[in-house]
C-alpha cells in the first residue's frame, strides 16, 4: 500500500518507507550505527517531528544492523505508566518476532511465562497471535524482568530503541528509571536507543547525577536537514516524476517552517499534488499549498484551543503575533497583548511548554508549529 501511495506522491509525511524517500541524515546514521555496533547506549535528542523517529528506523534497515542484530522500536508517547511501557514493549518485542519461524519465537512465552496465557494460534492461519491486554499485565516488574532475561538468552545481539523516552518521568511509580538502568546493566546482550523530544527532561535524566541514567548513554542532539540537501532531494523527486520545482519555493518554505522535517514535508506534499505534470512549482503555489493545510488541520487545531484556558489562548494568540518572543514577561508585552499580571503569564506558559505547543530555544519563545501559529492570527 505504502509504495503505491509514494508513486502518487513521493514526499512521505511522518513515516519511514524507504532509503529512497529519506532525506540524506547521512553523517547522522553513520554516526549512530557506529555508536550502536560498538556497544555504545545512545541517548538521541531532538525537537518533535524533526525526523528522530525516522533516522532510528533508517538505521534499522542499514545492512551493519539487519546482518548482525535483532531491532526493535519501541514507541512510548502514549503511555503513562509502567503497566503501559511493559505492555507496548512485549507486544513490540513479539511482534518483531512474527514473521520469523525460528526456535527464538518459540521461546518467547517459554521465558515470558507471565504472558503465557497470550499465546494463542489463529484459527485460520494457525499462526501463533499476541492476544494480551493491558489487564493481563498483573506484575508489570515481573513481565519486564523476563522481556530482558528474553533478550539477554538471544542468538545474537539486540538493539531497542525507545521513543519519547522521557515519559517514564511522568509514571506514578517512582522506581522506573532506577529498575530500567538495573535491567540496561545487567542485560550485556542489548544497546538501547533513548530518544527524546523534551530536551531539558532528557538532560536531567542522563546528565544529572543523582539520576540513575547518569552518563549511561552518549548524548546525539539531532539539527535540522541543511537548506541545500533538503533543496536538492526535493528537486529532484519532482524530476523523477516528470515535474520541476522551482530553488525560491524551497528557499521561502524552508525560511517559514523553520526547517523542521515534519512540516517541510507536509508542505511538499501537497506543492507536489498542486503541480501538474510536465509543470513548474513555482512560488505562487505556496499561498494555496499553505490554505489546504490550513483547512485539513483546521478542526485538529479548533479541538486544541478548546482544551486552552482564557489566558492561555491569550498568550498563544499574543507569541503567534509576535513571531517570537524574547521578554515574555516584560512590561511592554505584557501591556501591548493585554495579558494581565507577569505570573498569570508565567503559569500559562508552563501549561504551554509542557504540551509543546510552545517551545523555547535561545531564550527565545515561539510557537513549535508554523502551521498553529498562522491559523492562530487568523482565527482569533
Amino acid at each position: 500500500m505504502m509504495d503505491r501511495l509514494t508513486e502518487i506522491n513521493p514526499f512521505v509525511v511522518g513515516k519511514y518507507v524507504s532509503d529512497r524517500y529519506f532525506c540524506d541524515r547521512s553523517k547522522e546514521t553513520e554516526t549512530l550505527i557506529r555508536h550502536l555496533t560498538n556497544g555504545r547506549h545512545v541517548a538521541l535528542i531532538a525537537p518533535r517531528r524533526l525526523g528522530k523517529s525516522e533516522l532510528i528506523k533508517h538505521c534499522f534497515r542499514q545492512t551493519e544492523m539487519t546482518d548482525n542484530f535483532y531491532t526493535f522500536f519501541v514507541d512510548i508517547y502514549a503511555t503513562s505508566t509502567l503497566q503501559d511501557l511493559v505492555y507496548v514493549l512485549s507486544r513490540a518485542v513479539y511482534e518483531q518476532l512474527k514473521p520469523r519461524a525460528d526456535a527464538w519465537r518459540e521461546k518467547f512465552f517459554q521465558i515470558v511465562s507471565s504472558l503465557r496465557l497470550g499465546f494463542k494460534l489463529d484459527a485460520l492461519t494457525g499462526e501463533p497471535t499476541f492476544d494480551i491486554g493491558l489487564g493481563d499485565i498483573s506484575a508489570p516488574d515481573v513481565t519486564l524482568q523476563q522481556i530482558f532475561a528474553y533478550i539477554a538468552a538471544a542468538d545474537r545481539p539486540c538493539v531497542i530503541a525507545i521513543d519519547e523516552f522521557q515519559q517514564i518521568g511522568n509514571y506514578p511509580e517512582k522506581n522506573v528509571e532506577a529498575l530500567l538502568r538495573t535491567h540496561m546493566q545487567q542485560c550485556e546482550n542489548a544497546v538501547f536507543v533513548f530518544a527524546g523530544s523534551k530536551r531539558h527532561v532528557m538532560a536531567q535524566m542522563f546528565n544529572s547525577p543523582n539520576q540513575p541514567f547518569y552518563s549511561s548513554a552518549i548524548a546525539m542532539e539531532l539539527g535540522p536537514i541543511a537548506r541545500d540537501t533538503y533543496a536538492e532531494f526535493a528537486m529532484s523527486l519532482f524530476e523523477q516524476r516528470g515535474k520541476s520545482l522551482n530553488r525560491n519555493v524551497v528557499d521561502q518554505i524552508y525560511e517559514q517552517l523553520h526547517g523542521i522535517t515534519w512540516f517541510l514535508q507536509m508542505m511538499m506534499n501537497e506543492l507536489f499534488a498542486l503541480t501538474a505534470d510536465g509543470q513548474c512549482c513555482t512560488v505562487d503555489y505556496i499561498p494555496v499549498a499553505w490554505q489546504q493545510i490550513m483547512n485539513t488541520q483546521d478542526t485538529i487545531y479548533r479541538e486544541m484551543m478548546a482544551h486552552l484556558s482564557s489566558r492561555q489562548k491569550q498568550l498563544l494568540q499574543a507569541i503567534a503575533r509576535a513571531g517570537a518572543v524574547k521578554e515574555i514577561t516584560s512590561g511592554r508585552f505584557l501591556q501591548s497583548h493585554k495579558l494581565g499580571t507577569a505570573s498569570s503569564v508565567q503559569s500559562a506558559l508552563r501549561v504551554l511548554l509542557e504540551r509543546q505547543l510552545v517551545t523555547q530555544q535561545d531564550r527565545c519563545y515561539s510557537i513549535y508549529d508554523p502551521f498553529f501559529s498562522h491559523w492562530i492570527v487568523g482565527h482569533f
